[in-house]
């Protein structure tokens, strides 16, 4: 089988070009074929001589995987299926809006964090995915140019696949690379706390936490992982940080009916976050079959996101889309397809 090119940095593209006898500077050259032009075969790789892009197609290819299948939300949402080299399958979204075009990708084949809201989680785990496959996903889509924001919010805990992870985050920021600025991107977590402190040592771009609830035994029944990491001890690894004004902090809460939207949750939010700089982003749940969880009334999500705006916590709520081709958050599952 050869081996991909997408998804290797510029060290490795050194080791290739040194191993393989090419001259020094075809590192820079290939690239730029992988990274800015995007170009999908070796043999487009015009400005490097045949004998050597002959030499390279012995042993490599690029790596350019194409969707198998799409699907459009009446939204405008659109979510695409992509077969791994291990046959397992992975969906990204690509979500447009009038000034943003924002795709969400997936760091792993399903999941091993088995959150009860997630459809994800219920498919179980099918394995990691690299660096070039996740970057695969935001190259080979036909909006790939359009894009202005990518979301790791789709299949799988990227915290839980931090080195390929990152390793795609530095290819896709990088001069060699895309040239993306770091603020374009954004990585959620349920919150695995030294995967968090690698990510923010290592990475520039914006965290997102997932909270949905400042309770710990509440919090442990939807989230099995707080029974290792609870959301405070999160939060006070966060506090540790000297965290730059650039960079955003925010926590994803999903509003379950008569569960996590009372008064109380207001005022122990509040309490959890007092005196970090952050966000929050209200989410309605979106139910898949085989949960009994409902999400709360717009009227409460808008009382909800309110009452924490009054106390001083800047508070929005998430727009659903695609909930119609199961694209909406939460509800990535490659199983069906």
């Amino acid at each position: 089988m050869q081996e991909q090119l997408l998804g290797k940095d510029i060290d490795q593209l050194k080791e290739i070009v040194t191993k393989n006898n090419l001259p020094a500077y075809s590192a820079k050259q290939l690239a730029e074929w992988l990274y800015k032009k995007r170009v999908q075969t070796i043999d487009a790789m015009s400005n490097i001589s045949k004998k050597n892009r002959d030499i390279l197609k012995q042993r490599y290819c690029t790596g350019y995987n194409p969707p198998v299948n799409s699907q459009e939300s009446i939204d405008g949402t659109k979510k695409y299926l992509f077969r791994l080299q291990n046959s397992s399958k992975v969906e990204a979204a690509y979500i447009p809006e009038e000034k943003r075009k924002t795709l969400c990708v997936s760091s792993q084949a399903g999941c091993k964090m088995n959150c009860t809201f997630c459809m994800t989680g219920k498919q179980g785990f099918n394995g990691q995915l690299t660096a070039g496959e996740i970057i695969n996903q935001i190259l080979s889509i036909p909006e790939s140019e359009e894009l202005t924001n990518i979301v790791y919010m789709g299949m799988g805990e990227p915290m839980d696949n931090i080195d390929e992870v990152i390793k795609s985050i530095k290819i896709i920021t990088s001069e060699y690379g895309m040239e993306w600025s770091p603020r374009r991107i954004n990585v959620s977590t349920i919150g695995i706390i030294p995967a968090i402190k690698t990510f923010i040592e290592e990475c520039e771009a914006h965290l997102a936490i997932s909270m949905h609830t400042p309770f710990h035994e509440e919090r442990k029944k939807l989230m099995p992982i707080e029974s290792k990491y609870p959301i405070t001890e999160i939060i006070e690894s966060l506090r540790n940080y000297d965290l730059n004004r650039q960079r955003n902090i925010s926590f994803e809460y999903i509003l379950f009916k008569d569960l996590n939207d009372t008064h109380e949750h207001i005022k122990g939010i509040t309490k959890l976050l007092n005196g970090l700089r952050c966000k929050i982003n209200l989410i309605r749940f979106h139910p898949f079959p085989g949960s009994n969880l409902k999400s709360s009334s717009p009227e409460k999500i808008r009382w909800f996101s309110e009452q924490l705006n009054k106390k001083g916590i800047t508070t929005t709520i998430r727009k659903s889309r695609g909930e119609d081709i199961f694209a909406a958050c939460g509800l990535l599952s490659a199983k069906k397809n």
